[in-house]
């Protein structure tokens, strides 16, 4: 199976130049890889024209006239053409067998969709606190929330760090991400993902950045983090949930 990884980026010039250079160490390589911009006002672009170069990556950049992340992802996989979509952030590093984790995980028809084990970490530390948590959170807040489809369908919920992927025909069947949603949109695809085969948290790390963390301090982060959870899972509409949890670059 093919794999077409999409990049989501807004304003990502710190991040991208480290996150590019570790997919060229990707073996077996990807299929393509689809950065969409949702309108960066800083380097971006242009550090992903001329990373592609550089480094012989199957880049294609691609300007979404609407930002925002869901927005940016459906079109992203509305390009690829790959039998495997993943979605990766601009700011996370990925093992260099991601795409034979990927075939493997995915070749069980009885899975629909994975992600991995997200380690938060930072130029100083490492967030082993909050690590734990957003481990732990895969299982237990659908266990909370959906314990009809965590026994009966295999429900867990990912989220966008934990580098989410799936077939392109589920992805397509479901309809993909929720256009109308500025947060959650990951949660919301894994419920209706879970329709095809169970969700799976793989026993392997990626590596996100911790900037959110540093900027908000520890404390304040769990809160948001949970706060943003517990009221996404009462149906509280999401534009009111967005404004918990501002951009940080």
């Amino acid at each position: 199976m093919d794999v077409s990884i999409i990049i989501p980026t807004w304003n990502e010039a710190r991040c991208l130049g480290r996150t590019l250079r570790g997919l060229r160490g990707l073996d077996p390589a990807p299929e393509e890889i689809w950065l969409v911009d949702g309108g960066s006002t800083d380097e971006t672009v242009a550090i992903a024209q001329s990373l592609a170069q550089q480094l012989s990556l199957p880049l294609t950049v691609v300007s979404s006239q609407v930002p925002g992340r869901a927005i940016q992802m459906n079109l992203g996989a509305a390009r690829a053409s790959g039998d495997i979509l993943c979605f990766l952030h601009a700011d996370t590093l990925v093992p260099d067998d991601l795409i034979t984790l990927m075939q493997t995980t995915l070749a069980d028809r009885g899975t629909a969709c994975g992600g991995f084990i997200s380690l938060m970490a930072g130029p100083r530390t490492t967030r082993w606190g909050v690590t734990l948590h957003n481990t732990l959170k895969t299982y237990y807040a659908p266990l909370l929330f959906r314990p009809h489809l965590f026994f009966g369908q295999g429900l867990r919920l990912l989220f966008g760090d934990q580098v989410m992927f799936c077939r392109r025909s589920d992805f397509e069947a479901c309809g993909g991400y929720d256009a109308e949603l500025p947060i959650m949109e990951e949660a919301d695809l894994c419920l209706k993902l879970c329709r095809f085969g169970r969700i799976r948290q793989i026993n392997r790390v990626v590596q996100c950045s911790d900037r959110r963390v540093a900027a908000l301090g520890p404390l304040k982060a769990h809160l948001i983090y949970i706060l943003v959870g517990l009221l996404w899972s009462l149906g509280v509409p999401a534009p009111i949930v967005k404004g918990f949890y501002e951009e940080i670059r």
